[in-house]
């Protein structure tokens, strides 16, 4: 028996997949949406677990900054 040539298989469906449940459209209100994925260095996973501790990190940063230069002038 002969292999089918690469091209051919990347192409064609394999019958093993079943589409007859999927919902059109499913996730496209929240790709719309837009996401903002970042990537942590090892180190700062440590620190930072979670989305919600990085944000609390620059929420803070951002306020004392702004004190900062509200002292400054």
């Amino acid at each position: 028996m002969k292999k089918a040539a690469k091209s051919q298989v990347d192409t064609e469906m394999v019958d093993e997949y079943d589409f007859s449940k999927g919902q059109r459209g499913k996730y496209a209100k929240r790709y719309e949406s837009g996401t903002n994925l970042v990537i942590l260095a090892p180190d700062l996973l440590k620190i930072f677990p979670d989305s919600r501790s990085v944000d609390k990190a620059l929420r803070d940063y951002l306020r004392m900054s702004r004190e900062a230069s509200k002292k400054a002038s």
